[in-house]
């Protein structure tokens, strides 16, 4: 029968030790490692480093990119990290008259996005000779911006009640651009029926006498229309 060696323990506790002692090496190393790490992360977040390096704005059309950024709240003193909420950035872009939607995201390693969507000009108002646009939720802007006027879309005249304005920018707003520039001018004339009758200049030299309602879908058809009609005398259609 073959003999079994015996193991004394007091051969093995020095081992035991010596194992035990490197696990606690290992340990204390990560732990180094780790605190070392967080001061290191520390000192950065409290750094300039931790800024933001570069902010990009796409989408404008008629605000400038130094007013998004304005409007936005950010600059290159902010931390990239802890002082960029998106959600809240948004917010306070769209509590801008102009802006319609926004949408901030990050790209490492330092570099801020936002993209905006802005409420379009339907059309201008003559105050004193000074233009002013009017946006698609009827909104009169205050200040005029002279550079970024559309000379495509057309001039309102005499809409000086507010509901019939916002029934206009909603009409404009759904249609098509190349349709709205066909219209060189609309006028109110409001009847003693209808406060909303409209009449609407067209750069083809016709006139088209509608209301501010409901003539988005029928402007849509213009343009067959016309292509119909004989001759070169201009008149008013209905």
């Amino acid at each position: 029968m073959e003999e079994k060696r015996v193991v004394s323990i007091e051969d093995r506790i020095p081992k035991l030790k010596q194992e035990r002692r490197k696990k606690a090496n290992r340990k204390l190393i990560i732990y180094i490692v780790i605190f070392f790490i967080l001061i290191l992360v520390g000192i950065y977040l409290q750094s300039p480093l931790s800024n933001i390096s570069k902010i990009e704005v796409e989408g404008e059309q008629f605000l400038t990119e130094d007013e998004i950024i304005e409007t936005s709240k950010l600059d290159l003193d902010t931390n990239f990290w802890g002082g960029t909420q998106s959600n809240k950035v948004e917010e306070a872009l769209r509590d801008h008259s102009q802006i319609k939607e926004a949408e901030v995201s990050k790209k490492l390693p330092g570099t801020i996005k936002i993209e905006v969507t802005e409420l379009t000009h339907i059309g201008y108002m003559t105050v004193e000779q000074v233009m002013y646009p009017v946006l698609e939720d009827g909104t009169i802007l205050e200040q005029v911006n002279k550079e970024v006027i559309d000379g495509s879309v057309p001039m309102i005249f005499q809409f000086k009640d507010a509901n019939n304005l916002q029934s206009l920018a909603n009409e404009l707003s759904k249609l098509p651009r190349y349709i709205r520039t066909l219209i060189s001018e609309i006028h109110s004339e409001p009847s003693d029926t209808n406060p909303y009758i409209i009449r609407l200049y067209m750069n083809d030299g016709y006139e088209v006498e509608t209301t501010a309602r409901d003539f988005a879908s029928n402007l849509k058809t213009y343009p067959s229309i016309v292509s119909q009609l004989e001759g070169d005398k201009k008149g008013s259609l209905r």
